[in-house]
């Protein structure tokens, strides 16, 4: 009779530690994506609209720049290089974070010749048609830049509305990103549920684009 007690208990407290086990595995996975794998942030600002709005949540991949080369065309996450975020609506993105669309790579010029006028890369002007808010301006101003090494040249969708690369000129990088600052790119909106969609990167409009000279 106590033989078989003591086979009870020792079952129980198996039982307890399988469970422990089961439970415990599936929240340090969860964990370890949420640190290392993906992103999730909140938006306010009306920077990237209509592909974000305010109050749009957006999921990022944190393997980018990290593992994979960023493209032109991605929608990145990024800290606030130099206080970019004074000139932002509402001020801040997930605390002092920053999301916008990637036009410039490291040895890119990135430039517009003013109001009416296309985005130029490397001389290719780009139809922005597919991402840029309607009726907005690829850009209210002319602009010639060259992106430096380490460094991305980024615009806001609603360009009438995005303090972005091209209002920074003054600042400690010019205006430019670094890629070390960049934490991830924009995959999905997950909330709210009537506009859960991917975050395209519109890849395809920088098709024509030659490679850019060497970065200084």
């Amino acid at each position: 009779m106590k033989h078989a007690e003591e086979k009870n208990n020792s079952g129980e407290s198996f039982g307890l530690r399988d469970t422990l086990v089961w439970c415990g595995i599936p929240v340090i996975v969860v964990l370890l994506i949420r640190v290392f794998l993906i992103g999730f942030y909140v938006i306010p600002s009306e920077s990237m609209m209509n592909t974000i709005e305010p109050g749009d949540r957006v999921i990022t991949s944190k393997l980018t720049p990290k593992v994979f080369d960023l493209k032109r065309g991605d929608v990145v996450v990024f800290k606030d290089p130099d206080h970019w975020l004074q000139q932002e609506d509402n001020s801040k993105f997930g605390g002092d974070y920053l999301i916008k669309r990637l036009i410039g790579l490291p040895g890119d010029t990135v430039a517009c010749e003013g109001p009416g006028k296309p985005i130029t890369v490397n001389g290719v002007a780009i139809g922005e048609s597919s991402y840029i808010r309607p009726g907005v301006d690829p850009s209210s101003f002319a602009f010639s830049v060259t992106v430096t090494e380490g460094h991305v040249f980024v615009m806001g969708d609603n360009r009438a509305n995005s303090a972005d690369s091209r209002y920074h000129q003054n600042d400690s990088s010019h205006g430019l990103v670094p890629i070390s600052d960049v934490v991830g790119v924009g995959l999905a909106r997950y909330w709210p549920l009537n506009r859960i969609s991917g975050l395209d990167s519109h890849h395809e409009v920088f098709a024509d684009v030659p490679e850019g000279g060497s970065a200084v």
